[in-house]
């Protein structure tokens, strides 16, 4: 068994082809149990930390699960929020075959779904992508959607500007995203009227995207707020979009931004008008027009994962080549 770290890690998963991949997964054969989400008390924050069990696997095939911790105030030790491994198993046999830093599949396969979802649902023609978020995320979130649309230009937003600009200085250095210019925004509901694709990675608590805000033609894509007791956008996002999610049985359950509008009735289980499953297999369309807003919410599936762990096995080559 192998250990496959960061570095090795985000060659293997260039977004066109993991974004395939994805696609193609969602219409496949695999078993995807409930997956294991339990939130724990942590004495030394102010909120609780929280562990997910992730198993997934494809008769015959892999066997593969993710173990990961959610500690949401991590950045006072100087350490990612999200940490945790994969274990790829044979299916045939049980022998392990790789161990795969969590965090770094993670956020490849989380982005990859959002530009999955945006192949469905965004404009064809859109450029303007406003990230909404500085962490580990946005990087990844900003080079899938680029994969999946036509991005000529980048606004982004952090609650700390300076952290939106160190990020800035980073993408600007990356070769692969050089035809891309990019910007500060200081306004986020200017920046929010001003872009084809809002993407949003945090861990807020409270809304940060109004639904006033935003104009015919744009999608909206929620990746961050992953507690029941989180949310990204409010009651007027929900009232003035058409509403997809990854998976039903993760969205309505585990985040707010679905879960709190069913409660409180700003919306109903049945307007939720598709989840990956169902596009991918062509169950169901989005009926994009130009006045069209949609949202898509994404709370991450264990499908991903697995996906995602079986490119790199079937890559692993290329790094024993190295």
């Amino acid at each position: 068994m192998r250990f496959i770290s960061k570095e090795e890690i985000s060659p293997l998963l260039d977004f066109p082809s993991l974004i395939d991949r994805l696609e193609q997964a969602f219409q496949g054969n695999y078993t995807i149990p409930q997956r294991h989400h339990h939130d724990y008390d942590n004495p030394n924050a102010d909120r609780e930390s929280t562990l997910l069990l992730m198993p997934a696997w494809e008769a015959g095939k892999h066997v593969g699960v993710k173990i990961v911790t959610v500690s949401p105030e991590n950045g006072k030790h100087d350490l990612p929020a999200i940490q945790g491994l994969y274990l790829l198993m044979d299916g045939d046999t049980g022998t392990p075959k790789a161990l795969c830093d969590a965090k770094t599949l993670t956020v490849k396969r989380t982005a990859a779904a959002s530009a999955l979802a945006s192949r469905f649902l965004s404009a064809p023609d859109s450029k303007h992508l406003l990230m909404v978020g500085t962490g580990a995320l946005a990087p990844e979130l900003i080079k899938a959607h680029s994969a999946a649309r036509p991005i000529e230009k980048v606004t982004l937003w952090g609650r700390t500007p300076e952290k939106a600009k160190q990020l800035a200085e980073e993408l600007v250095a990356d070769n692969a995203l050089e035809h891309i210019t990019f910007s500060i925004a200081e306004n986020l509901e200017s920046a929010v009227a001003e872009a084809d694709i809002i993407s949003c990675a945090t861990l807020s608590q409270t809304p940060l995207i109004s639904g006033k805000w935003l104009r015919p033609g744009q999608h909206l894509d929620l990746v961050g707020a992953y507690r029941p007791d989180m949310r990204e956008a409010d009651d007027d996002c929900i009232l003035r979009s058409e509403v997809y999610v990854d998976t039903y049985a993760g969205a309505t359950k585990e985040c707010g931004d679905i879960r709190i509008p069913l409660e409180e009735g700003t919306l109903k289980l049945e307007e939720i008008r598709a989840d990956l499953f169902e596009l991918c297999k062509k169950e169901k369309t989005a009926s994009r027009t130009a006045e069209t807003i949609t949202m898509f919410k994404s709370v991450g599936h264990a499908l991903e994962d697995l996906t995602a762990a079986q490119l790199i096995d079937e890559r692993l080559p290329q790094l024993n080549e190295a």
